[in-house]
């Protein structure tokens, strides 16, 4: 085991890809010599080479559409968008052309192209550098979302991602970058959990927590904050966004008949909207009470002076604990 910040993991993680197939391209813009703004491709260039580390101009919708090419010619391309917010320039290409491309030819075509995209905010960065687009591509038929949370996950999932022959959008928490965890970089993908599978952080009784990506950590704090004040909380790290897996969120509210569901992107149309709707029909009689949703506001990601009080903290995550038990919080009282 070595002890990795999830950027290095990440870098690790891509290394390995690398060497293990010479057909595993990585593109993106200043990724090469710069070894990308977050450094998470440091190094490779230099190792690799020009070729299969390539710094691109700065126009997403020509790196994704060059992704494009490179799948159908065999390669397992990967590309960096440097942040969230500069994702929609090729949007179309992802949900339009990579996403239906396998559908559209029956089969005979796949698009092992993987979408390295740093989410999320909580660094103080300026305007297009904070989003959390990940509702519009969960939404895309053809597209596989995943979202790391830790240096353990980042390794081996971004191995996973490049080694599927579906196009993969992966998330990667920007705040989280520079937090440390051990990582085992002889680690198999045979033996590893599979990509879709969500993982239960921390077992409890009383409320079951769901979340991804940077919150997975603040959800761990409200655990261990909530058993000082004698409330047991499940908490569910999903990994993957699309396709869901209901079965282990499914199994945890069964038992503890109350959940909880966080995350950075606004409330309306996001991915806790779906994840409540689909477990109350899949666990209505089971539920103590209706789903808590504790997420961003729905509102352009705010000046940074003011993110603070737009991404859900440990304060609102226990709020909505209570709301979900019926004791007293920021909604008692309250008319709608």
């Amino acid at each position: 085991m070595t002890a990795l910040t999830l950027a290095k993991a990440l870098n690790a993680g891509l290394r390995r890809a690398l060497a293990d197939d010479d057909k595993v391209v990585l593109m993106g813009e200043d990724i090469g010599t710069l070894g990308g703004v977050f450094r998470v491709t440091d190094g490779l260039k230099a190792e690799f080479g020009p070729k299969r580390v390539v710094d691109t101009p700065l126009s997403e919708a020509g790196i994704v559409g060059t992704a494009v090419g490179l799948a159908y010619r065999g390669f397992r391309p990967v590309v960096e968008i440097q942040f969230d917010g500069f994702i929609y320039p090729g949007f179309d290409q992802i949900v339009a052309q990579v996403a239906k491309l396998h559908y559209r030819s029956r089969g005979n075509v796949r698009m092992p192209i993987t979408i390295r995209v740093p989410f999320g905010g909580g660094i103080g960065a300026a305007e297009h550098h904070s989003e959390s687009p990940e509702a519009y591509f969960a939404h895309t038929a053809g597209l596989r979302v995943v979202a790391c949370s830790n240096p353990a996950d980042a390794y081996v999932m971004i191995r996973q991602a490049i080694a599927s022959d579906d196009p993969v959008l992966f998330f990667e928490p920007k705040r989280r970058y520079h937090v440390k965890g051990e990582v085992d970089e002889t680690a198999s993908l045979a033996d590893a959990r599979p990509m879709g599978v969500a993982t239960t952080i921390a077992a409890g009784t009383d409320v079951t927590l769901v979340t991804y990506g940077a919150l997975v950590q603040t959800a761990r704090d409200a655990a261990i904050a909530a058993a000082e004040d004698g409330v047991s909380i499940e908490v569910i790290d999903l990994r993957s966004l699309a396709p869901v897996d209901y079965a282990t969120v499914e199994a945890s509210v069964r038992r503890t008949g109350r959940m909880v569901i966080t995350h950075e992107a606004g409330q309306q149309g996001g991915v806790g909207a779906e994840l409540a709707a689909a477990i109350t029909e899949r666990c209505f009689e089971f539920l103590e009470a209706a789903p808590v949703r504790v997420t961003g506001h729905d509102i352009p990601y705010p000046p940074a002076k003011l993110e603070r009080h737009h991404l859900p903290d440990l304060d609102r995550i226990l709020d909505g604990v209570d709301r979900v038990l019926g004791r007293p919080n920021s909604m008692s009282g309250v008319e709608a």
